[in-house]
């Protein structure tokens, strides 16, 4: 009779879910799949079947060098590898949410010793106790879902590190390439400089200079020389934080030069950048999940404002029953079913389902906010490539006229009346230019790491 009565109302019960599933309390969550075509404003360029943010990371930094440091830094990055433990202790928690399916079983053995017929007979009891919860209204469901979305959540997250890694590896590599160009140009001007200034001194020894003229080449080429080290510090620095994102200890970093760094062919023939790429990027997939968790945190909290379903049981043995020694198994067992009704404390689950609409839109809004600042990124990276890439053919000339303006200056201070404060404006003018066009190179190969990194490159 008890069985029937139990049937009966799980049957009810699972009626009830039914209808009620029309409800929300069973819905999955559908993800975001298309955002404005605009994002990228005037810098989109045109769809092609290929794209820039799909292309593994040694296709797109060839350099054997930077190859090996990335290598390095995705082996021993600390940051990384903490990145993968979230993603085991949230893949723990979905184990967790998944065997809630199963009843809770305890096992509760007892005994003891009492006086029986003028002898100490033992006593004992050996117990199976169950609990199992019916998920009529998805609450064992959406919890599943929600450590799911959790655990993706998370991994998106490592790949965000990786793909960051990458990028800050590369960017840190160029950064050296650019101070090692800019240290040699430095040398040979302070080389340059050396043979100037011995030579204006003789020629003052031989009454064909003066000491003002001796003294402003004398202080520019003191002013070249703090430029090599500073420039020579700057490098140690630069080691020293590429050593530390390696996550080795302190020492030379062996890399090629600037001038040997390529462009990927994509970037110089053009590229296709559907804004659908943007999921590519694992900070969009991310609020993504943030989003899927506060869906089923919502159905989550409107199902613990419905009844619940428990079933219950034990099973065992004891002898407290005919407590003898003669008899010592004797088989108890019992089932029955509760209801509990969240009559006293529906105030409060009424308030945790407003706190989850609250927390849904607020994840909506993030997501919008993830999404739009990813569209600026990849616009100002693809203006910066473009603007550096254009520059780079003017820098080349400015550097080439300044050539040759030095050249002159110093065939005329042999042979005319041209002062010194000419050569040394000339080749200051040179000297700058020249460290003009080599930070120019960094940004170019610089916005191809942005623009890389944020259209999701290396997350794959």
């Amino acid at each position: 009779m008890i069985m029937k009565k139990i049937f009966l109302g799980t049957l009810y019960f699972v009626t009830l879910s039914l209808f009620l599933s029309s409800c929300g309390l069973y819905g999955k969550y559908k993800p975001v799949e298309s955002v404005d075509s605009t994002l990228y404003g005037e810098a989109v360029l045109s769809d092609t079947a290929l794209n820039f943010g799909r292309v593994a990371w040694q296709e797109v930094f060839t350099d054997p060098y930077l190859q090996a440091l990335i290598d390095t830094a995705l082996a021993n990055n600390y940051d990384l590898r903490i990145a993968h433990e979230h993603v085991e202790q949230a893949k723990a928690m979905v184990l967790g949410a998944q065997l809630s399916y199963l009843p809770s079983v305890a096992i509760v053995p007892s005994g003891g010793f009492s006086p029986q017929y003028g002898i100490n007979a033992g006593t004992y009891d050996l117990v199976a106790q169950a609990s199992w919860e019916i998920d009529i209204f998805g609450r064992t469901l959406n919890s599943l879902r929600r450590s799911k979305a959790a655990r993706q959540q998370m991994l998106d997250y490592e790949q965000a590190a990786r793909c960051g890694l990458i990028a800050g590896v590369a960017e840190t590599y160029y950064t050296l390439l650019m101070l090692d160009a800019q240290l040699e140009v430095a040398q040979q001007t302070s080389d340059i400089w050396s043979r100037t200034v011995t030579s204006i001194q003789r020629m003052k020894a031989a009454g064909m200079a003066t000491e003002a003229g001796v003294a402003q080449l004398e202080a520019t080429y003191y002013a070249i020389q703090t430029t090599v080290l500073d420039l020579q510090r700057q490098i140690h620095e630069v080691e020293n934080a590429l050593c530390f994102i390696l996550g080795t200890t302190r020492r030379i970093i062996p890399r090629g030069t600037l001038n040997d760094q390529m462009v990927h062919d994509q970037i110089v023939h053009g590229i296709g950048l559907p804004v659908q790429l943007l999921y590519n990027r694992p900070d969009v997939r991310a609020a993504q999940m943030t989003m899927a968790q506060a869906h089923y945190a919502r159905q989550l909290a409107t199902a613990n404002c419905l009844l619940s379903l428990n079933l219950s049981g034990i099973f065992g043995w004891t002898n407290h029953q005919y407590a003898t020694i003669l008899d010592p198994m004797t088989m108890i067992s019992n089932l029955a079913a509760s209801l509990f009704v969240p009559l006293f404390n529906s105030g409060r689950n009424i308030a945790q389902v407003r706190a989850a609409k609250s927390q849904q839109e607020e994840s909506r809004l993030q997501f919008a906010k993830v999404v739009l600042n990813a569209g600026n990124e990849v616009n100002q990276a693809l203006v910066n490539l473009r603007t550096a890439q254009d520059k780079a053919a003017l820098y080349d000339q400015q550097v080439e006229a300044l050539t040759r303006a030095q050249h002159a200056t110093q065939l005329m201070k042999s042979y005319s009346n041209t002062t010194y404060l000419e050569v040394l404006t000339a080749q200051n003018n040179l000297l700058q230019a020249q460290f003009a066009r080599i930070a120019n190179q960094m940004t170019v190969l610089n916005s191809t790491v942005a623009l890389y990194h944020a259209l999701g490159g290396g997350a794959e």
